[in-house]
């Protein structure tokens, strides 16, 4: 049997930093090529750099974009076993045509016809949609049937059943968020088929999982026990919108309440333990008032945003747009992020935080701190 040839590739370069290159040199380097060795002296710049500098890019993408592309998915394209979802994914320019929006974060518009189902399955990548508009479809999570509007934050732990159904007599989108990147690079994936049809049928007003569990400061003396991921199947929009409304109203009483001048920020926790809805996502709502300006931050660990309501100019390192309803956009390790709104902004965030946070990999920085 032929010898295989080697993956690895040394190149003698005249760098200060290097060996001088002699023949012996090469020599030497041909040898560690073929016992797959590679010396940390070529490799220390790209290995450990002064500081993250991520291949994923800052980029933006239109809802005005996606929309159409989505419905033209839904002419064309069944939803069933096989492709088992009509989700288009973020694919970020910066990562070599993989459909992941940052290293660690897949996003996704996912499109379901009138009358449609999407069939019953679980994986181990935690998932959760994000419905900017429209509604009509439900969710059915173990058999638990939860309905998806505008506003609503619905998170689902993985090896969960899930399948969707909708209802109406209108197609619908929204967004899905997955750890699927991370889960992937670490090759921690299972994936498993279910039914071909939901559970359930059934369209409540409220799912069993609101019922037992959206009370604010209450919990089930049945289920004291911490839950690594959220119970609760739906947050909803009233309440979220609500609570940054209050915010920025006790702001204007002279209450230090915003994270900073007309910024209210919100994180959806999970009940059980007040930690993020899941391991390995966070996410957060943030709401800018009229004529607010942030200061830049920047952070170890990616994300993503998708804008609400309103518009604004965004700024992530050195590229800035202007954005509106539905625009997705990402923010890559360690890039500064600055938001000004002139007639106001509503901005739905997930990122990867707690897995920084677990190892303690977590750093930030805020323009105008020493932090």
């Amino acid at each position: 049997m032929p010898p295989v040839a080697s993956p690895v590739r040394i190149q003698a370069t005249d760098a200060a930093d290097q060996p001088d290159r002699t023949p012996q040199l090469e020599d030497l380097y041909r040898n560690f090529e073929r016992q797959l060795l590679v010396p940390l002296w070529t490799e220390i710049g790209d290995l450990m750099p002064p500081q993250p500098t991520s291949k994923a890019l800052p980029h933006l993408w239109r809802w005005q974009d996606l929309l159409p592309a989505a419905r033209q998915a839904g002419q064309l394209v069944p939803v069933g076993r096989g492709g088992e979802r009509r989700a288009i994914a973020l694919a970020n320019p910066g990562l070599g045509g993989r459909p992941f929006a940052t290293p660690t974060l897949w996003a996704a518009i996912q499109y379901l016809n009138p009358q449609e189902d999407a069939p019953v399955h679980r994986h181990t990548q935690n998932a959760f949609r994000f419905v900017v508009e429209g509604e009509g479809v439900w969710t059915v999570v173990n058999g638990d049937p939860v309905a998806m509007r505008r506003g609503d934050f619905l998170p689902q732990a993985g090896w969960n059943w899930h399948g969707h159904h909708n209802r109406s007599d209108t197609a619908m989108a929204w967004i899905d968020g997955l750890d699927i990147p991370f889960q992937h690079y670490t090759e921690a994936t299972f994936f498993e088929f279910g039914p071909d049809e939901v559970e359930s049928r059934e369209a409540p007003e409220r799912s069993r999982s609101e019922r037992l569990w959206a009370h604010p400061g209450l919990r089930p003396l049945t289920h004291l026990k911490p839950a690594p991921a959220t119970p609760l199947l739906a947050y909803r929009w009233e309440y979220t919108d609500h609570a940054l409304s209050e915010q920025l109203a006790l702001e204007a009483e002279g209450e230090p309440v915003t994270v900073e001048p007309g910024h209210a920020a919100v994180r959806y926790t999970n009940p059980t333990t007040g930690d993020d809805i899941m391991p390995t996502l966070r996410t957060e709502f943030h709401r800018l008032a009229p004529h607010t300006e942030t200061a830049a931050r920047k952070e170890v660990g990616s994300s993503v945003f998708q804008v609400f309501d309103g518009s604004a100019e965004v700024t992530v390192g050195d590229t800035t747009w202007t954005v509106e309803r539905g625009d997705l956009f990402v923010v890559p390790s360690w890039q500064p992020l600055r938001l000004a709104s002139e007639e106001g902004l509503d901005l739905f965030r997930f990122s990867d935080s707690p897995v920084f946070e677990r190892l303690h990999l977590d750093r930030n920085h805020q323009e105008g701190t020493h932090a």
